[in-house]
This record gives structure tokens, C-alpha cells and sequence, in this order.
């Protein structure tokens, strides 16, 4: 069977949001109606459907949350009209006007200001990348410069190994030299320390 619930909400319901919820609700429950602001501060709400959905609709409809809080509700109960093809929101035309130049303006602020965010970024991002380009050719000389002398760098290295090479092998020789020249003497010591009987 189906019925008319009829209510006037009290508290925090304008401006908030709260007719949107009840759309919301009324449709997902299938319900046909509708809701308005009052000029007095109240929301009125007319919903029509099965018995069982107005009594979820009833409850639900009773919020409380950061922006919405519902004070009070009085309801009343009649049959269905059948006037309504679905639940939806009524609004004034200067509560539409109204808020719509509103958020037209604010768009338009958010707008501009994104566009000179845009710029101004846009802007810094070329210096950026200018500066980075500079920072490259100064790396790309310093490593020319780096290899130049690394290069020569690695040159006297080569020389310096090849002197203490020739090095070496001069105080190996002069070592082998002094060796068999200190042999040679011990062998003459040895020699006329034998002959004079000592050894």
C-alpha cells in the first residue's frame, strides 16, 4: 500500500546540503516527491511510496553529522496523490540565482588564479631549465679541461714508471756488482789469512 509522509525539518538543514542527502535517499529507496527550503529556516519534505520504504525514509531522514544536524521533525501521514513522476529538489529562483553567481564568481577567481600560478611556473620552470643548461656546459668543460690534464697527467705517470724501471735496473746491477766485488775481496782476506795461519 502506498502513502504521503509529510514532514517539516527544524535545525541546522539550510545551506548544508541537506536537500541533496534527502534526494539521494528518497531515489534510492524509489520514492517520489520532493523537498524545499522554507523561508522561515525549515525544510519541507513530501515523499510518497510503499508503507515499509516511508518508514526507512522517516528514519533516515533525521541527521546529524558536522555540517547537518536535525533539531526536530514533524510528520504527518495521508494517502498517496499520484502528482509526483519522481522525487526531486525545489529551489526559488533567487536562491538559484544566488548561488550560482556565487560559485560563478569563485570559479572565475580559481580560474584566474590557477592561470597565473600557471605562468608564473611556466615562467620559473624556463629559468630552471636555463640555469640547468648552463650548469651542463660548465660540467661538459670542466670534464674536457679534466681529461686534457688527465691525459698529460697520465703521461709523466708513464715517464716516472719508466725512469724508476731504468732505476732498478741500474741499482740491480750495481747491487750484483758490489756483491761479486765483495766476494772477490772476502776470497783475498780469506786467502791471506789462511797463508799467514790464522785461519
Amino acid at each position: 500500500m502506498t502513502m504521503r509522509f509529510t514532514a517539516y525539518v527544524s535545525g541546522k538543514v539550510q545551506e548544508v546540503g541537506y536537500r541533496a542527502r534527502i534526494v539521494d535517499i528518497a531515489n534510492a529507496l524509489g520514492l517520489k516527491g520532493m523537498v524545499e527550503n522554507l523561508l522561515d529556516g525549515r525544510v519541507k519534505i513530501i515523499a510518497e511510496g510503499e508503507d515499509e520504504k516511508i518508514k526507512w525514509f522517516e528514519s533516515a531522514i533525521d541527521i546529524k553529522n558536522a555540517l547537518i544536524h536535525v533539531s526536530s521533525i514533524e510528520k504527518s501521514y495521508s494517502p498517496a496523490s499520484g502528482e509526483f513522476e519522481k522525487f526531486g529538489k525545489l529551489v526559488t529562483k533567487g536562491e538559484t540565482d544566488t548561488r550560482l553567481d556565487t560559485a560563478a564568481v569563485y570559479l572565475k577567481e580559481l580560474v584566474s588564479a590557477v592561470n597565473k600560478m600557471n605562468d608564473n611556473l611556466g615562467g620559473k620552470m624556463d629559468k630552471m631549465l636555463s640555469k640547468q643548461d648552463e650548469l651542463l656546459d660548465e660540467v661538459r668543460s670542466m670534464n674536457d679541461n679534466l681529461g686534457g690534464k688527465m691525459d698529460k697527467m697520465l703521461g709523466k705517470q708513464d715517464n716516472l714508471i719508466i725512469e724508476v724501471k731504468d732505476v732498478n735496473r741500474k741499482m740491480d746491477r750495481a747491487l750484483e756488482t758490489g756483491i761479486f766485488e765483495l766476494k772477490s775481496d772476502m776470497a783475498e782476506i780469506k786467502s791471506a789469512l789462511r797463508a799467514k795461519g790464522i785461519i
